[in-house]
């Protein structure tokens, strides 16, 4: 019974391991699928600002006349962004 046991988790455990080894393989060769993208690449630095705890923080930053905020909170999963087209304040 003992070996019968320890062979069902070997076997459980191989068939884990494959699968997770396929797709972590998969995602190694997977091909860049991005969408095409021009030259431009705005690496200044955003404005922070950051909430009291508990609260998501906040970045903001003006590209090309456009005004983007993106709220996030820490290193969580999730975020959102928000886009004020031709902003006043936004000098080009």
């Amino acid at each position: 019974m003992k070996k019968r046991t320890l062979a069902l988790a070997a076997a459980l455990a191989a068939v884990v391991a494959t699968t997770t080894a396929c797709d972590f393989t998969d995602k190694i060769t997977e091909p860049f699928n991005d969408a095409p993208r021009s030259q431009f690449t705005d690496s200044s630095p955003a404005d922070i600002i950051t909430m009291p705890d508990g609260f998501s923080n906040l970045a903001t930053k003006c590209v090309r006349g456009n005004r983007y905020t993106v709220a996030y909170h820490g290193d969580a999963s999730y975020g959102s962004i928000s886009v004020v087209p031709n902003d006043p304040t936004c000098t080009r």
